[in-house]
């Protein structure tokens, strides 16, 4: 999945180039805000991923699955992104992260970035839907509960 988001990034930029030198300023800024956000979302995603493998690594035991190319319903919308399978026994905790890429895909609701999801197998209580959001011109991981309100989500969560 990274080789293609590498490629994208490039297309991107050309397309970028090309707006800017056809006078095209509108074009050229929206094709930049799209890479800045696909930067972030990228990074975000890269960073939730990494700090789950870095408390997995503490156990031994814990078998890791990945999928890349992964896609996966939230709302209306449908995600694409990458799958992390943690298993140990029958338990089971799976993290699926992306964000929609293309008009059929349908759209971000709620100023999203990106969302996941972290499913726990058999302790479902403990499930936890997520969306990336920009905050004082950084990304950060929300958590949404049932009720619709967004509390902050970093490492310790992950822990717990």
């Amino acid at each position: 999945m990274y080789e293609l988001d590498e490629v994208w990034s490039k297309k991107l930029e050309e397309a970028i180039a090309r707006a800017e030198a056809n006078g095209q300023r509108d074009v050229a800024e929206y094709l930049t805000l799209k890479a800045i956000n696909d930067a972030a979302r990228q990074t975000s995603v890269q960073w939730l991923f990494g700090a789950l493998l870095e408390i997995a690594a503490a156990h031994p035991q814990i078998v890791v699955e990945n999928e890349n190319p992964h896609r996966f319903p939230v709302n209306n919308a449908t995600m694409v992104g990458s799958l992390l399978r943690l298993r140990r026994g029958v338990r089971c905790l799976t993290i699926e992260a992306g964000w929609t890429r293309t008009p059929a895909d349908g759209f971000m609701r709620g100023g999203a970035l990106a969302a996941a999801r972290i499913t726990h197998f058999g302790l479902a209580r403990e499930n936890s839907d997520l969306v990336l959001l920009r905050e004082a011109d950084a990304p950060v991981w929300h958590a949404v509960a049932p009720t619709g309100t967004r509390q902050p989500f970093d490492s310790l969560h992950l822990n717990q």
